[in-house]
């Protein structure tokens, strides 16, 4: 059997993998490479408990998958995927793939490139596929006669819903939040995002005015010169680290890459807070973090008031976790402070679920591990439920028509994907399962990190949302590369964390492969 290779430093993990990425090889032995990226994972008797855990004998969610992942080639990418993306780039930027995927032969949480190598896929299209690839049920969905009739007949749906549309909401309720009992549906978190400040300032207008009063002709028409005060100076109170989209709103509260706000102009008196910034593991670091959140409350509290900027707040926006941001997380104590100082100042609190909801975190959405003595004004929503869109309370609503508006208002497609993607995950009880699958993910990689200190750290996570960090952003790098080449597809965040975003379907099985791959 062939011994594993032990990386202890991120010197070493460097030289191996630049070894490899050279020459399709581990210095000094020639086949030494075919043999570990092609090996059975999680199956091999090894000399330490760590090769003796698995569990080949779950009942599988996904029928048909391959045992384990498969590399044919000697380099990542293989040379057809290479070719694939080089045709690609003549008409597209292909500069952030990382694969050509071939969607045929891919299937439940293995995806498959264009020169056959099979990878246990931990990013699943940046965290939004929640039943694998080539899903049965969302198959069958496809070929409903109502699934054809969207397709054939997109409707425009704030003009003319078709007959079916609300019966189809009628499923995204039997989900919503608590507290909230209308839903606005969008095309994309980062526009879910978007309508939702639009929602927030006009709300913030209306009650200015008086609720139910007429919209001066002042208002009306110095709007249309981008002047006051019917285009008033307002804000969106967001957090350092925070991500929330790219477009012009949702990139003016986007804190993580300077690469995504460069050369676009921003709204420059919307404020940042900080972000409390934990040490772990939190068990051992309680005083010191319980002193951080209360740092950060106070001054979210100073920002909130228009004396901070000038400029006042009417709403601010908080992940669960901030993902993009390298998976910060803060207690549920530091997220009902924020809720009581929104109450406090008359601000609105829009709670960002774009990646945390439907489920990886043990909970449908992250938000109700909080148990808020009173519900967020807004949840968005997206990637994993397919759809998107935003659940709000009813007072929300525009005082007319077309102001908060769109050609398509949604998607009746991804609705419908959606609508069986719930029954999916109630039929199997997929979110139970994400929340015992990742108990054992998180203390498996626990064990791991004692074991190589020097290498990984801060293992973090709810359910099966995890991430843990690499030594330097290089490194982190590096081995996600090494991951890759051993059939495991993962994706990084923040300055050098890997992050984990299986899909629902995810099950010990699988993370056995994972921390095999991780060992390695």
């Amino acid at each position: 059997m062939a011994q594993r290779l032990i990386l202890r430093s991120p010197l070493k993990i460097v030289a191996a993998t630049n070894a490899f990425r050279i020459s399709g090889r581990i210095a000094g032995h020639p086949n030494r490479a075919h043999l570990l990226l092609s090996r059975p994972f999680a199956t091999s008797v090894g000399t330490g408990d760590y090769l003796s855990r698995k569990h080949s004998d779950q009942k599988d969610f996904v029928h048909g998958e391959p045992s384990g992942p498969k590399i044919l080639t000697g380099t990542i990418p293989g040379p057809k995927t290479k070719a694939g993306l080089q045709n690609l780039d003549s008409l597209q930027d292909t500069r952030a793939a990382t694969m050509m995927t071939d969607l045929d032969k891919s299937i439940g949480n293995y995806v498959v490139d264009l020169d056959g190598n099979t990878y246990l896929d931990l990013f699943c299209q940046i965290a939004s596929l929640p039943l694998g690839y080539n899903s049965k049920a969302l198959i069958d969905a496809a070929k409903s006669p109502e699934m054809i009739q969207m397709l054939v007949n997109r409707p425009a749906l704030g003009v003319q819903p078709h007959s079916t549309w609300a019966k189809t909401l009628d499923s995204f309720m039997s989900v919503a939040p608590k507290g909230l009992t209308q839903v606005f549906t969008a095309m994309c978190g980062s526009c879910s995002n978007e309508t939702a400040y639009k929602a927030a300032f006009m709300y913030h207008q209306r009650n200015k005015r008086g609720f139910n009063n007429e919209i001066s002709n002042e208002d009306l028409s110095s709007c249309m010169k981008n002047s006051a005060p019917g285009s008033p100076d307002l804000a969106i109170m967001s957090f350092e680290g925070g991500f929330h989209g790219r477009l012009f709103g949702s990139l003016s509260t986007t804190h993580t890459k300077a690469l995504h706000k460069v050369d676009i102009p921003a709204f420059s008196n919307w404020v940042a807070s900080p972000f409390p910034n934990l040490k772990y593991p939190l068990d051992r670091h309680q005083a010191e973090n319980d002193k951080e959140e209360a740092r950060c409350l106070a001054i979210a509290e100073e920002k909130m008031t228009p004396k901070s900027s000038g400029t006042p707040v009417v709403a601010l926006i908080v992940e669960p976790i901030q993902s993009e941001g390298g998976d910060n997380h803060a207690s549920p104590k530091f997220f009902q402070g924020l809720r009581d100082l929104t109450k406090k100042h008359g601000i609105l609190m829009i709670v960002d679920e774009v990646q945390t909801g439907v489920g990886p975190t043990g909970d449908f959405w992250a938000h109700e591990a909080w148990n808020l003595t009173t519900p967020p004004d807004i949840v968005t929503f997206s990637k994993k439920f397919q759809a998107a869109g935003w659940y709000h309370r009813p007072e929300l609503r525009t005082n007319a028509p077309y102001r908060n508006f769109n050609t398509w208002m949604g998607d009746p497609i991804r609705a419908l994907q959606a609508k069986t993607i719930l029954h999916e995950i109630k039929k199997n009880d997929l979110v139970s399962n994400a929340k015992e699958t990742g108990a054992y993910l998180k203390k498996e990689l626990l064990t791991i990190e004692s074991k190589y200190p020097a290498t990984i750290s801060a293992v973090r996570g709810r359910g099966t949302f995890m991430a843990f960090d690499l030594p330097t952003p290089e490194a982190r790098d590096v081995f996600v590369t090494k991951l890759r080449a051993l059939g495991v597809n993962t994706g990084g965040c923040g300055p050098q964390s890997i992050r984990l975003r299986p899909m629902l379907v995810f099950q010990k099985k699988h993370a056995d492969i994972f921390l095999d791959a991780v060992e390695k």
